[in-house]
């Protein structure tokens, strides 16, 4: 594997604003561009969600020959159930080269392996159909179209579901 996971740290805001600043990479977000204040808040909030207990909330930081390049993120939105929600997000100058389906590969063995999970899904903008690749390179099938699922600056937005059971799960 080219990447590493490891958690997000305080520090990391930097590389986190040098994508998330950019429009390109928030266009099918209900956030951004940020400023650096927003990204700052949205480190602390991560932070913040790591003293939770129990905690839900497990963002990592994607490094690449030691650069972070992105994250990954593994939200645990029902533990009776044994379910989890993950997300993926990279800066531009690493789109189209695996890395995105590398670190959802990786997030989603954590969450079968160490958080022992039944069912794991991930959602998407009907338009970005890089993201929806990546999805069902990993394994997910497409369950649905959500529609109004997700407000954004310019009003609502529809959604992909995918999603993959721990006996899928190769």
């Amino acid at each position: 594997m080219r990447i590493q996971l490891r958690e997000l740290t305080i520090e990391d805001w930097k590389a986190v604003h040098a994508y998330a600043s950019q429009e390109q990479v928030c266009r099918y977000q209900p956030w951004g561009p940020n400023t650096e204040a927003e990204t700052k808040q949205y480190v602390e909030q991560i932070m913040q969600d790591t003293q939770a207990d129990p905690r839900e909330r497990y963002v990592y930081a994607i490094l690449c020959e030691g650069d972070m390049i992105g994250s990954v993120e593994l939200y645990l939105t029902s533990q009776y159930n044994r379910e989890g929600e993950i997300g993926y997000i990279l800066h531009p100058d690493y789109w189209n080269k695996g890395y995105a389906t590398e670190a959802a590969k990786a997030v989603l063995s954590i969450g079968f392996h160490t958080f022992s999970l039944h069912r794991i899904y991930a959602t998407c903008d009907p338009q970005n159909f890089a993201s929806a690749a990546v999805l069902e390179k990993i394994g997910m099938q497409k369950e649905g179209y959500i529609r109004e699922h997700m407000r954004m600056k310019t009003g609502w937005r529809d959604s992909l579901l995918y999603s993959i059971l721990e006996h899928e799960y190769a």
